[in-house]
Parts: structure tokens; C-alpha cells; sequence
């Protein structure tokens, strides 16, 4: 028994020698974002491209707000027009005229015009299904409908018909709480469909028709959503002979509380899989997958310290001398390339005595004062020097995604960092932080991340196509601690939690595998250098010349060819995606683009 003693402990102090001895080299970032006061660049005069014409109802408000973020964001210029004003526009001004309508009989006789224009090679884009009236019925042809039925139909899926959306084809996704959102159509022979609805009689979703020398889409979808803004894009896309616009190429896996604490203790789903407690599964099961993970897929992951999980509200705080697995941890992370940002020095989000949380976070205390809320993310850097002394803390991510004005002011005035990455999508009590891919205006770059956790339901796969396909982004995040929430998939063991994330890079790095892979810094650098960028398009007998404005070293921009086999580029490198996707990597502010 003492022979067996002493060999235990002499493993014991081994382990704990080599957690205590784990280094890293300290890392080059790929890029780094640039401060405030230099990031201004040449700028280009940009006339109109488009004009979305907008119903004043309900799903014409929604749709108006959905295209001019989708235009804004593919910096496509445009101007817009409530219909009672229609007959003031000369559509001859505009390549593309999108229809956030209801009622198109609103039009009268201007629907013709928008017609002949069509015809002589404009490009109309009607964003969802209109009320079956009359009046469309008599126009329906125009949009290469040969017979309306007189319900909506309830679309539970989807299905890609052809290779139009990276990812697409490599699955059909569930629309989760569906309605009687689509018209049931028969459409003309010369209609090219490429979104429908599964099951037995599918729905057309997506599809062009040619009216002339000009194009129609027609998005029958019936989903304004923030998060299905990348089917709009790809719609939007289709229209002309060749789209081009920004991406901002990066996908960025965070962790948040990591390092941070090591729960104690046991969890039932831990214990009953793998009959060991909390700690021991952390560093021996968990950490080695997710590391195993990074090493398979090239990530870097950036991870978000906790210094402890406090509720402390009020300085002077408590340091936290426990640092053996806070450096075990951290340093691998940073060895494999990763990058350390700070959550916290506790778990309470940044907001002050009187902030509503709306009765959703009980547990949850306010901060006292903004100079407590700065102390302690100073407490959290002096922490975080000590243990990494070589590296530079520019990433913040909110505890639970929630972030005050005025901690956000503390952060951007008291801290060093350039980041906020919170989430992309709303809640239902609008509590959290939600973000867009952009600079705000006092130069804090918002890197928000689209999708979390180990389940991945059928929504958030759809969220992370649409996105792939419209900023070419992923961001995503996981917890340690997911494991031991039921809500989480704790219960389906981490087996199969691992299982699904793995094939959730693997979907990803399969559709496309030219992504780059990034930290929270390096994410924030390249979403300043997108959101910098303007676009000048001009339409030559080759193809396209593109002049950007705000141009810094390089850019990437996603291209659709609608009429050839290949595209070259004069100005920059392009490669093929699928199908009629490439990516272009400019290296000067113009760009031929020359179709065959």
C-alpha cells in the first residue's frame, strides 16, 4: 500500500509539473487593426445602383430595414422610394429595382413601366409573396408564374436545387416554427429555380426569370429575419450578368470563462459517462477534444478569462493567487497559435445600479459605481499580465452577452481593448448586446459572434449558412460549463456534443475550405478593413470594373458570374468557390474583372 501511495503522489507532483511548466512562444498576429485617428482613407464618389420602392405596412417597414442592411453591408448603393411617390422615379437611373410590397396594385399603371424597363435590361427583385389579388394575378406572368393557388403554403424546409449558396447542397434545413409564409406556384418552363421547399410537392422558394434582356427575381420565402440575410444577398446577387461584393473572410472560434476557475465537484452526466468529477474531466477529456479539435482545422482559438466567480461588485477585489491551471490552460491556447481576451474579473455583466435585466437574471448584481466597474477590469489586466505577460488584451466578450452604454463608454475610455465581440442575433427581451460587422463610431470595432454552444439546432445552421454566404464569416462560441447544463446538451453526454460540433467544422471547412482562420484581434482587423471599403461598379463589355475606395493593402469580395464560364482578374487574385461563386483577393484599389 505504500509502495502504491507513493507512486500516486509521484504522478500527482509529475501532472502538476508539467501544468506549472507549460510554455508558450509568444504569438505574431496575422493582422492588427489600426487606430482611430489613422484608419480614415481616400473615399470614391458613388452614384445610386439600386432603389428599393416600400409599402408602408408592416412586412413593406420590415422589408425596407432588411435590404438596406443587406445593400449597405454589400456596399451597394441605393436610394429608396415609399410607393406613393413611384411616379417620380425614373427607373432608367437605376440597375436594379427592388419591390418591399404587399399590395402591388398600389402601383396602378407603374407596374408597366417597371416592366418595359425590365425588358430593356433592368433587373427587378420582388422581396417577398404579395397579397394574391387581382391585380397581381394579371401581372403574375411577368414574374414567370404560369398558375397561383389561392393558399400560402406552410414550408417546414428547404432544399437547394442547384449549387447557388456555399454550403448549401450539402444538406436540406429545417425551418424551425414554420407558417403559411409562400405562395404555391406553377412557374413558366424558362424559370431557373434554386430554392425550394422539401417534401413531396415542393414549393419554389428562389427563382429568376428572363423578361426580355432584363432579369426577375423572385424571393418566395417569407422570412425577413436578420438572420436569413444571406439567401437575400445570394438573391440579390443573381440579378445582372455579374455581382460583385465585400467579405470580410474570417472564421473565429471563441471560449468563453476560459481559463477561468475549475468548477469542483461532480455532475451526474460526468460521472455517469466517464466516472470522473468536474476538474479531471476538464483537463483530461474536454480540453484534449477541443484541443485535438484546433490542431485538425487549423483554429486559433481566442479565449476569454474569468478571474473568479465572485459577485463582488464594490473595490478594493480580491486577487486570485490559484493560477496553476489558468497557466496550463492559457498557454496551450496560446501555443497553438490562440489569443487570450478578457470576460471579466467576475461574471457580472458591466451595468450600473438601475440597469433592468427584466427579470432574467436574478443572481445578478449591479456595480456600485463606474469607477468600480473600471477597477476591476484593471484587477483583471494586472491578472492576466502576470500570468501572460507577453501578450496584449484587445478582446472583450460580455458575461451573458449584456453590456451597458456606460460599460461599454468604461471600457473604450479605461482598458486597452479595441473589440467587443457580443452576439449577432436579438433576444426576446432585447437584453443582449446585439452587434453588427462594423466600426462603430468612436472607433470600438464590433465582432459579433453569429452561433454557439455543442447543439446547434436547426436554426442556427441555418443563421451560420446565411452568413457564410453573406460576410464569408463564422464566429462562434462555447463555455466549458455547457457540459453540465442540461439546456446546454449536457444530458446527451459530451460524446455527442463533441459529435456535433465536429461536424459543424466539418460542414464548414468542407463549403469553404479557403476561409481564413482567425483570433478575436485578428477578426477585428479584418472587419475594420471591410467596413472601410466602398465600392465604385462600372459594367464593361469584358465584365466589371471595380474601384474601392477606403482601400488598404488587400480586400476580399465575393463574386457571382450569372452569364460565362470563368473570370479573370486584373488587380487582384480570384478562385473559384462553387459553382458560380469566386473569391477575389484585391490587391489594388481597381479591378478588371474579364468574363469568358
Amino acid at each position: 500500500m505504500l509502495g502504491i501511495a507513493l507512486v500516486f503522489v509521484m504522478l500527482t507532483v509529475a501532472l502538476c509539473l508539467a501544468q506549472g511548466n507549460v510554455t508558450y512562444e509568444s504569438q505574431e498576429r496575422l493582422m492588427r487593426p489600426e487606430a482611430v485617428e489613422t484608419a480614415a482613407k481616400p473615399k470614391v464618389s458613388l452614384t445610386a445602383e439600386s432603389v428599393i420602392l416600400w409599402e408602408d405596412d408592416a412586412n413593406g417597414r420590415v422589408g425596407l430595414e432588411l435590404m438596406e442592411a443587406v445593400l449597405g453591408q454589400m456596399k451597394i448603393s441605393y436610394d429608396t422610394c415609399e410607393v406613393v411617390e413611384a411616379s417620380q422615379v425614373d427607373w432608367k437611373e437605376y440597375r436594379t429595382v427592388i419591390l418591399s410590397m404587399t399590395h402591388l396594385n398600389l402601383l396602378g399603371g407603374e407596374i408597366l413601366e417597371i416592366f418595359d424597363w425590365v425588358r430593356e435590361g433592368g433587373g427587378l427583385m420582388l422581396l417577398y409573396p404579395p397579397e394574391v389579388n387581382g391585380s397581381f394575378q394579371s401581372v403574375s406572368s411577368q414574374f414567370g408564374i404560369r398558375q397561383l393557388g389561392n393558399n400560402y403554403a406552410r414550408v417546414s424546409g428547404v432544399h437547394f436545387t442547384r449549387d447557388f449558396m456555399l454550403g448549401g447542397q450539402e444538406k436540406d434545413y429545417e425551418i424551425t416554427d414554420p407558417y403559411e409564409s409562400s405562395l404555391t406556384a406553377r412557374l413558366s418552363e424558362k424559370c431557373e429555380v434554386y430554392l425550394e421547399s422539401t417534401g413531396e410537392h415542393p414549393v419554389p422558394l428562389i427563382w429568376k426569370y428572363s423578361l426580355g434582356e432584363g432579369e426577375v427575381v423572385v424571393d418566395n420565402l417569407g422570412y425577413l429575419e436578420k438572420g436569413y440575410r444571406g439567401f437575400y444577398a445570394a438573391s440579390y446577387s443573381l440579378l445582372g450578368d455579374v455581382c460583385a461584393y465585400p467579405v470580410i473572410n474570417a472564421s473565429t472560434f471563441y471560449i468563453d470563462d476560459f481559463p477561468s476557475p475549475v468548477p469542483g465537484g461532480d455532475s451526474q452526466y460526468i460521472r455517469r459517462d466517464y466516472d470522473m468529477d468536474i476538474a479531471d474531466f476538464y483537463t483530461n477529456v474536454w480540453w484534449n477534444d477541443i484541443y485535438n479539435l484546433g490542431e485538425k482545422y487549423g483554429l486559433r482559438y481566442t479565449g476569454l478569462v474569468i478571474e473568479q466567480y465572485s459577485d463582488e461588485t464594490k473595490a478594493p477585489f480580491e486577487k486570485n493567487d490559484d493560477t496553476r491551471r489558468f497557466r496550463y490552460f492559457g498557454n496551450m491556447l496560446l501555443g497553438q497559435g490562440g489569443e487570450i481576451g478578457f470576460h471579466g474579473y467576475n461574471h457580472m455583466p458591466l451595468c450600473l445600479l438601475g440597469f433592468d435585466y427584466k427579470g432574467e437574471y436574478d443572481s445578478y448584481k449591479l456595480w456600485e459605481s463606474y469607477e468600480d466597474m473600471a477597477a476591476s477590469m484593471e484587477e483583471l489586466e494586472r491578472f492576466c499580465s502576470q500570468l501572460f505577460p507577453r501578450e496584449e488584451f484587445r478582446v472583450y466578450v460580455p458575461p451573458s452577452n449584456i453590456l451597458s452604454s456606460e460599460g461599454r463608454r468604461m471600457l473604450r475610455e479605461k482598458t486597452k481593448v479595441q473589440t467587443i465581440a457580443s452576439v449577432y442575433l436579438p433576444d426576446g427581451e432585447n437584453i443582449a448586446y446585439e452587434q453588427e460587422f462594423e466600426v462603430a463610431k468612436d472607433g470600438m470595432i464590433e465582432t459579433p459572434r453569429i452561433i454557439s454552444g455543442y447543439i446547434l439546432d436547426e436554426y442556427m445552421q441555418m443563421v451560420a449558412l446565411s452568413e457564410l454566404n453573406f460576410h464569408f464569416v463564422n464566429t462562434h462560441f462555447q463555455h466549458p460549463d455547457d457540459v453540465l447544463d442540461v439546456d446546454r446538451g449536457a444530458e446527451l453526454g459530451w460524446k455527442e456534443m463533441h459529435h456535433r460540433l465536429s461536424d459543424y467544422m466539418k460542414w464548414l471547412y468542407t463549403s469553404a475550405p479557403e476561409i481564413r482562420n482567425l483570433t478575436g484581434t485578428e477578426l477585428a482587423a479584418a472587419v475594420q478593413t471591410y467596413d472601410d471599403l466602398q465600392v465604385r461598379r462600372e459594367y464593361t463589355k469584358e465584365g466589371m470594373r471595380l474601384t474601392l475606395g477606403g482601400f488598404s493593402q488587400e480586400a476580399w469580395m465575393m463574386v457571382r458570374i450569372n452569364a460565362g464560364t470563368s473570370v479573370e482578374a486584373e488587380g487582384g487574385e480570384i478562385q473559384e468557390l462553387s459553382g458560380d461563386l469566386y473569391l477575389l483577393r484585391a490587391t489594388k484599389e481597381t479591378i478588371d474583372l474579364k468574363i469568358r
